[in-house]
């Protein structure tokens, strides 16, 4: 049976806990109370912290065994991680917390698929929350009075979450019109290409565009590892660049993870490695000041990369495609890999392309499950759409 699991640091903020449960029992749904706390739990809990903490990879210890609380939070987080993804009874997850607390149960959630409730009440809910959502589709509900024993607004508030959370678990979204989803990458200045690809998919799939900022790589690999994607074409995989080379809007080294673990079909290119992106100009670090740059805008600056970032971006990526047991088939336009690298344009550099290019069919090492296609195509030109959309639909049937 599934229940809605209400976590907080029962140590300190057990009367506010325990008052959640039951706002969330009187509504009608079945709980579970989870103490992630790194003391001795003030109140009743179905799952204590030493439970939790025997899900941290040293052991019961690692969590509860030192004097320094600021290492217990860290650690514990990494504890009820684990032990979110080792449950298969959560139909929702509410968690309440200050600083620390809010640590804790975010990574928890964060372990969680998308698409399962998750609402944090917190205290720091109305700050910048990036480190606590990142991307996964938490819900941060400001807790506005600090969690140091009820009072007028904060029985408000817990109550307020309480049917929130009912009504997201009780009443689920209903189930996608049947179609597929896939997940692509698209960048401004591949843009062209992108489009024209999810038009002709759209009749069959479900098409899922994500902004290659960093962040869109992560939420689609994210969607991938959570069942919720049935394949993906991976055009625009500039975010490598910035990671590499310190730019502004990088991948993390997990990028390509989720297809290698998966399996999932996967079409890839090279859409924008030509491009390290910086803010404004007075923000490029010094040691880069010498180099080919176009302002985007005001506020964005691109740095063309140079034959040997090339080089070690071609491996990188190719290196990670070669671990991957699903069918892979990789494009690449040998014309240019986005519209600033066109004969003409601000980027455009044969030299550098051909050492990615080569960097890439090297590493990635093709064989009968992971193909590599050069085009005579610039990445925007309308065939290399076609191209894209006849590779993926070929190893979607397999």
């Amino acid at each position: 049976m599934k229940r809605i699991y209400v976590v907080g640091t029962a140590d300190t903020k057990g009367e506010e806990l325990a008052f959640l449960a039951d706002a969330i029992t009187a509504a009608g749904a079945i709980v579970c109370r989870v103490d992630v706390g790194t003391r001795d739990a003030t109140i009743p809990v179905d799952i204590g912290a030493r439970e939790i903490a025997d899900h941290h990879p040293g052991g019961r210890d690692a969590v509860l065994g030192g004097n320094d609380r600021g290492a217990a939070v860290a650690a514990m987080g990494i504890a009820f991680a684990r032990f979110a993804q080792s449950r298969n009874d959560i139909a929702a997850m509410i968690g309440i917390g200050g600083g620390g607390g809010t640590s804790i149960v975010t990574s928890g959630m964060r372990a969680l698929p998308l698409g399962l409730p998750k609402i944090m009440v917190s205290t720091l809910a109305s700050g910048d929350t990036a480190p606590y959502v990142d991307v996964s589709d938490i819900i941060m509900m400001p807790a506005v009075t600090d969690m140091a024993g009820l009072n007028r607004i904060s029985r408000v508030v817990l109550h307020n979450a309480a049917q929130a959370i009912v009504g997201m678990a009780t009443k689920p979204a209903p189930p996608p019109d049947g179609k597929p989803s896939i997940g692509l990458t698209m960048f401004g200045v591949t843009t062209p290409c992108v489009t024209a690809i999810a038009d002709q998919l759209r009749s069959r799939y479900d098409c899922m565009v994500f902004h290659a900022t960093g962040t869109g790589g992560r939420s689609m690999e994210k969607l991938a590892d959570s069942g919720l994607l049935s394949g993906i074409v991976d055009i625009t995989t500039t975010e490598v660049c910035d990671l590499l080379f310190g730019g502004v809007l990088p991948a993390t080294d997990d990028r390509f993870g989720a297809i290698v673990r998966t399996g999932l079909p996967f079409v890839g290119s090279v859409g924008a490695l030509d491009v390290v992106n910086f803010w404004a100009p007075s923000t490029i670090p010094e040691h880069y000041r010498d180099r080919l740059f176009y302002e985007h805008n005001p506020n964005v600056t691109l740095m063309r990369t140079t034959a040997d970032e090339c080089r070690a971006i071609g491996e990188w990526i190719g290196t990670r495609l070669a671990r991957c047991g699903g069918p892979v088939h990789f494009l690449i336009p040998e014309k240019g890999v986005s519209a600033l690298d066109i004969e003409g344009g601000a980027f455009f550099d044969p030299e550098a392309d051909a050492v990615l290019f080569d960097a890439i069919e090297r590493t990635i090492k093709p064989n009968s499950k992971r193909r590599v296609t050069r085009l005579p195509l610039h990445i925007n030109d309308p065939e290399f759409a076609k191209a894209a959309t006849s590779a993926f639909l070929d190893i979607a049937r397999q």
